[in-house]
C-alpha cells in the first residue's frame, strides 16, 4: 500500500510539474511581445497596426479553440493531444524565432495559438487525474501561481530577452521547454479520456465562429474606428453565431458546451468573476508596463522589476491561497482576492504622475499582487468542481476562452478609453489617458468580486440530475 501511495504521489507532484510549465509556456506568449514590438518594428518593418497583429494573431487563435482543443481531448485521449497541441506550440515558436518578415511573424503566431488551444485546457483536467481530491486546491494553487507569473510577467521577460538578447529569443525560449516536457508528458502522465465523448462540430463552428468576430471586432475597434464598417459587421455576426451556439447548445443532446451547466451558481458565478478579472487585469498591465518605459523612463529590465511586488506575489501567495481554498471554500478567498485587485488599480489611479515616484506606486502593486495570487487558484478549483468529472475537459476550455475573450476586451476598452482622454503625445497626455483607464479597470474588477459572492459557499452545485449511482457510466471521466 506505501510503495502505491508514493508512486501515485509521484505521479501527481510529475503531473503538476508538466501541467504548470506548460501553462507557463502558453500563458506567457500573450503579453511577451507586448515590450519587443520596437525592436521587431526596427527589424521586419510595418506599421504600427501590424505589428499588433503579433499580439492579437495569438490571442485571436487562442481564444476562439480553446473549447474545440478540450473537446478534441476528451475524444481521442487528453495526454496525447495535450502532446500534439505541445509540439504545435514548440513548432511554431521555433517559426517565430526564425520569421524572415512580419508576415511570417504572424502566420507562426497564428499557429502558436492553435496549439496553445489544445494544449492549455487539458493542463487542469491531466492534473485533476492526477491529484486526489483533498489535495488539489494546493495543487490548483501552484498552478495558479506559476500561470499568474506568466500573465504578469510577459512584459518583464520579454523586455529583458530583448534588452540584453534579441527578439527572437522571446520565441526560442519555448522551443527547449518543449523539447523537455514531450518525452516527460510520454512517461509520466496517465492517459485519460471522457468515455463516449463525441465531437460535436456544429457547435465548434458556432462557437469558434461567434468568438472569431468578437474578438476580431475588439483587435480592429481602436484600429478601425469602433463605429466602422468592418468592426460592427464582425461584432454583429459573432453576436449571432453566438446566440446560435447557445441555441444548440439548449436544444442538442450532446453539446460542445451543455448550457444547463450555468444553471449552477458556481460555474456560472466564477466564468463571469473571471471575465471580468481578465478584462481589468490585461487592459491594466498592458497600460502601466508602457506607462513605466515611455513616461517614468525605466528600461524595460528595470520596469519589470519594479513590477515584482505585483507580478512575482502569485509565487508567495497562491499555494496558500489555494490551502485556504481547501479550508474554508473557494468563495471568500477568490470574492477577498479580486476585492484586493480592486482596491490596487484604484490606489494606482490616485498616485500616477508623470514624476511617480517609487514608494508611492509600492503600495498599490503590493495589494494588486497579493489580490491576484488570491484568486488564481481557488478559481481554478471552483471551475474543476462545479462540474461532473466527464464535464472537467469542456469547462476548463470555457473558461480559459472567456479569460482569453476578457484579456482581448480589456486591452480593448482600456487603449481606447486611454487614447479617447490622453494619447502618447507627452508624458502628462500619457498620464491624463492612464488615470481614467485604471479607474475603469477596478471598477470591473469590483464587479467581478460582486459576481463571485453569488458563488455558493460550499460543495458542487447540480449541473442536471442527481447521479444515482457510484457505478462508472457512460461519459465518466476514465483514466488509462
Amino acid at each position: 500500500m506505501s510503495q502505491q501511495t508514493t508512486a501515485e504521489r509521484g505521479g501527481a507532484v510529475w503531473a503538476l510539474v508538466i501541467t504548470s510549465v506548460a501553462g507557463f509556456m502558453a500563458a506567457l506568449d500573450n503579453l511577451v511581445v507586448t515590450t519587443a514590438l520596437p525592436s521587431i518594428r526596427e527589424d521586419l518593418g510595418g506599421a504600427l497596426h501590424d505589428l499588433e497583429w503579433t499580439v492579437s494573431a495569438y490571442t485571436l487563435t487562442f481564444a476562439v479553440l480553446l473549447m474545440f482543443g478540450a473537446a478534441l481531448g476528451d475524444r481521442f485521449g487528453r495526454r496525447r493531444l495535450f502532446m500534439v497541441g505541445l509540439s504545435v506550440f514548440t513548432g511554431a515558436s521555433a517559426a517565430a524565432a526564425l520569421a524572415p518578415g512580419l508576415d511570417a511573424l504572424i502566420a507562426a503566431r497564428a499557429v502558436q495559438g492553435v496549439g496553445a488551444a489544445i494544449m492549455m485546457p487539458l493542463t487542469l483536467t491531466l492534473l485533476t487525474a492526477a491529484v486526489p481530491p483533498a489535495k488539489r486546491g494546493m495543487a490548483y494553487g501552484i498552478w495558479g501561481a506559476v500561470n499568474g507569473l506568466a500573465v504578469a510577467g510577459g512584459p518583464l521577460i520579454g523586455g529583458s530577452l530583448t534588452e540584453h538578447v534579441s527578439w527572437q529569443w522571446i520565441f526560442w525560449l519555448n522551443v527547449p521547454l518543449g523539447l523537455v516536457l514531450l518525452p516527460l508528458a510520454r512517461l509520466r502522465l496517465a492517459e485519460s479520456y471522457a468515455r463516449g465523448a463525441r465531437l460535436d462540430i456544429a457547435g465548434t463552428l458556432l462557437a469558434s465562429g461567434g468568438l472569431f468576430g468578437i474578438v476580431y471586432a475588439l483587435v480592429r475597434g481602436p484600429i478601425d474606428g469602433w463605429s466602422s464598417a468592418t468592426v460592427l459587421v464582425s461584432l454583429g455576426v459573432g453576436i449571432a453565431l453566438l446566440g446560435g451556439f447557445v441555441h444548440h447548445g439548449i436544444n442538442n443532446k450532446a453539446p460542445m458546451l451543455p448550457m444547463r451547466l450555468f444553471r449552477s451558481r458556481a460555474f456560472s458565478g466564477i466564468n463571469a468573476a473571471s471575465l471580468l478579472m481578465f478584462l481589468g487585469m490585461f487592459g491594466s498591465i498592458f497600460l502601466l508596463s508602457q506607462y513605466m518605459q515611455n513616461v517614468l523612463g525605466y528600461s524595460p529590465t528595470e520596469a519589470g522589476l519594479r513590477m515584482l511586488p505585483w507580478t512575482g506575489m502569485p509565487m508567495l501567495v497562491s499555494p496558500l491561497a489555494g490551502y485556504l481554498s481547501d479550508r474554508m471554500g473557494g468563495r471568500p478567498v477568490v470574492a477577498a482576492g479580486l476585492f484586493l485587485q480592486a482596491v490596487g488599480l484604484a490606489w494606482y489611479a490616485t498616485v500616477v504622475a508623470t514624476d511617480a515616484t517609487y514608494s508611492a506606486q509600492l503600495p498599490a502593486l503590493i495589494i494588486s499582487g497579493i489580490g491576484m495570487s488570491l484568486y488564481f487558484a481557488p478559481a481554478s478549483n471552483l471551475v474543476m468542481s462545479s462540474v461532473r468529472p466527464q464535464e472537467q475537459g469542456i469547462a476548463s476550455g470555457a473558461n480559459n476562452a472567456l479569460r482569453e475573450v476578457g484579456g482581448a476586451l480589456g486591452i480593448a476598452v482600456m487603449s481606447s478609453i486611454f487614447s479617447a482622454q490622453g494619447g502618447y503625445g507627452s508624458s502628462q497626455d500619457f498620464v491624463d489617458g492612464l488615470e481614467p483607464a485604471l479607474w475603469v479597470g477596478a471598477a470591473v474588477v469590483a464587479l467581478a468580486a460582486v459576481a463571485a459572492l453569488f458563488i455558493p459557499s460550499r460543495g458542487r452545485t447540480d449541473t442536471s440530475a442527481p447521479e444515482t449511482s457510484k457505478e462508472p457510466k457512460k461519459g465518466d471521466l476514465v483514466v488509462a
